[in-house]
Formats: structure tokens, C-alpha cells, sequence
């Protein structure tokens, strides 16, 4: 007795997964998108969008390219001390400004004051961002604490400080005189010494600049997962261990974010510098922002200032792209 078993042929080739038509035939007709990859978005795609990015676009235009466009025209031409244009000097301005004598020991100043800040801004943002993180009594009243600098007006905290150095009435010589650590409070001048004023300035920069870099890194560790902290427990790494190995790599994107927002504000800062170092003669405490501003309030010369500003702004383009190149804020961990 035999048997037989009924088994659908099965076309040649079929084992290897290519897809086949009815006749066994490889089935060429593959869908467009798979051969081609996402499909970019149409014409149509785009003008439905438009209401909706619509106003962005218009804020940006607004708020950025008209006016670097209207700052690159100035930057070439001849301006008057009334504002009168008298014509184009092509890139006359730029000369002048590369050729001014202390442009390079400036340029050096303003990375050394955006390095320190945003270094010494990050080192203390992640210790207290750490502290803040724990359960202690009273730590909603620490957090709102942390804030005050944020929301007190730049201009009222650094003259706080200002005032505070100043040698005959400032609080800060008064209390070195009573540690016995000067003679007289009028003994030192700290805003009256270039380099003294440049450094309470960074220490008032990075004061100011706490708060926001404090909670965007409070904010990533509120998303570090409880288990891969218990993991790293249980697996018997120690806390120096779990931080740097386990904690450190979670806050990436928070931290990458924060410090590339810092970099900005901190290279265009002006307020801080032009307080602390304002009343100060020379050229020895500016970085780029205040040699602009000296060159509209003392030299009178928008259209230099207008260069200036021009080449500040290509600087701060091409560290933020070197920036996102090299670390790649937006990549996931």
C-alpha cells in the first residue's frame, strides 16, 4: 500500500527570499519606496506645512537674516558720525579692524573668558544639579534658591559685586582688613586692575550662568532609569564608578545642550564685561563684545563696529559647528 503526499511545487530561486510573480518569474515591479528609499516630501507636502512653519520662519527671518544681512551692508560702507551713508569702501572696514593692534590679544581673551566660564559653570552645575537631585528637608526651598541669580536682573547682580570691591566702601576689602589680610581697605583696587576686574567678572558670569546649567542637568537626571542604577548597585560598582560609568553617559544630551546654549550666551555677553570692566582704560580687560561697543560709544565708527560684529558672528558660526560636529548633541547615547 503507498501513499502519496500532495506537495505544491515550489518555483526555482523562491528559496533565496526574492520576491516572484504568478509564473515563478522574479517580480521586478518592487515598490518604488523600497528601491528609492524615504520618500521626500512634494510641493504639496510643503505648502500644507506653511501654516505652520510659516511664523517661525518669518521670526527667524526677522530676528536673524535681516538683520545680519542689514549688519553685513553696514560692514561695507562709509558712515558718517551723524549715521549719513556716503558710499561703499568694499572691505576697507575689515582691514581696519584686523589691523587694529590689539584685535588678536582680544580675539585670545574672549576664548579664554567663554573656556572659564562655561568650564567652571558646567564643573559646579553637575555637583549641584548632583545634590539638588537627593531627598533632604528642604530642597524645594534650595531649588527655588538656586533660581534668584537667574531671575535678578544681570545688570543689578554685577553691580552688587561692583560695588562690593570697590577700596573704600566695598564690603570685600573691609572684610580682608578685619582678617588682617590687607592694611587698609583702599589698599587694592579690584576693579581698577585689568586683570582683577576680567577675573571677578568670569566669577560673575559663572554665577549668572548656574542656574539654567544647574536645572537642564537636574532635568537629564530625572530621566536616568531607577534600575540601571540598582544594576550598577548590584553589580558592585562603586558611586565614583556609577557616576563617571552609568549617570555621566545619561546626562549627554542634557549636558551637550547646555553647554552649547552657554557658549553662545556667555561669547556675546556684554552687560557683566561692561560694568566690572567699563571705568578701565586700554584695551587690557575687553573681549570682542566690548571692543564693539567701544567702537560705537567712544570711536563713533558703526560702520567698523559693524565688521566687528560681522566677524564675531562668522566666530561664533564656526565654533558652534565645530561643536555639533564633534560632539553631536543630538545623538542618542
Amino acid at each position: 500500500m503507498s501513499t502519496t503526499s500532495e506537495t505544491s511545487p515550489i518555483p526555482a530561486g523562491a528559496a533565496d527570499g526574492s520576491p516572484r510573480g504568478r509564473d515563478g518569474e522574479p517580480n521586478t515591479a518592487e515598490p518604488a519606496a523600497r528601491r528609492s528609499g524615504p520618500r521626500r516630501p512634494g510641493g504639496r507636502e510643503l505648502l500644507a506645512s506653511l501654516p505652520w512653519i510659516g511664523p517661525a520662519l518669518l521670526l527667524i527671518f526677522g530676528v536673524v537674516l535681516f538683520p545680519a544681512g542689514v549688519m553685513f551692508f553696514n560692514s561695507t560702507r562709509d558712515i558718517s558720525l551723524s549715521g549719513l551713508d556716503q558710499g561703499s569702501v568694499g572691505f576697507d572696514n575689515y582691514v581696519e579692524v584686523f589691523s587694529f593692534p590689539y584685535f588678536w590679544p582680544i580675539f585670545v581673551r574672549t576664548i579664554v573668558w567663554v573656556v572659564a566660564v562655561v568650564g567652571a559653570t558646567v564643573l559646579i552645575s553637575l555637583g549641584l544639579a548632583q545634590i539638588l537631585n537627593k531627598a533632604f528637608p528642604g530642597r524645594r526651598i534650595v531649588r527655588l534658591a538656586v533660581i534668584i541669580p537667574w531671575a535678578a536682573s544681570v545688570v543689578m547682580t554685577t553691580l552688587v559685586v561692583y560695588y562690593g570691591l570697590e577700596p573704600y566702601f566695598g564690603i570685600v576689602n573691609t572684610f580682608l582688613v578685619d582678617l588682617g589680610l590687607i592694611d587698609t581697605p583702599e589698599g587694592y583696587g579690584w576693579t581698577r586692575n585689568p586683570d582683577t576686574a576680567f577675573a571677578w567678572s568670569i566669577v560673575v558670569a559663572v554665577f549668572v550662568s548656574l542656574p539654567f546649567t544647574t536645572y537642564t542637568i537636574l532635568a537629564g537626571l530625572q530621566t536616568v532609569p531607577g534600575e540601571v542604577l540598582e544594576a550598577a548597585k548590584m553589580d558592585g560598582a562603586g558611586p565614583a564608578r556609577t557616576y563617571f560609568g552609568v549617570i555621566l553617559p545619561q546626562l549627554r544630551g542634557a549636558l551637550s545642550v547646555a553647554v552649547l546654549i552657554n557658549i553662545i550666551n556667555v561669547f556675546n555677553s556684554l552687560p557683566i564685561l561692561k560694568v566690572m570692566t567699563g571705568s578701565i582704560p586700554g584695551y587690557d580687560a575687553d573681549t570682542i563684545m566690548t571692543l564693539i561697543f567701544k567702537y560705537i560709544q567712544n570711536q563713533h565708527k558703526v560702520d567698523v563696529a559693524s565688521a566687528l560684529s560681522v566677524v564675531a558672528f562668522l566666530i561664533v558660526i564656526v565654533i558652534v559647528a565645530i561643536y555639533v560636529r564633534v560632539v553631536k548633541p543630538m545623538k542618542e547615547v
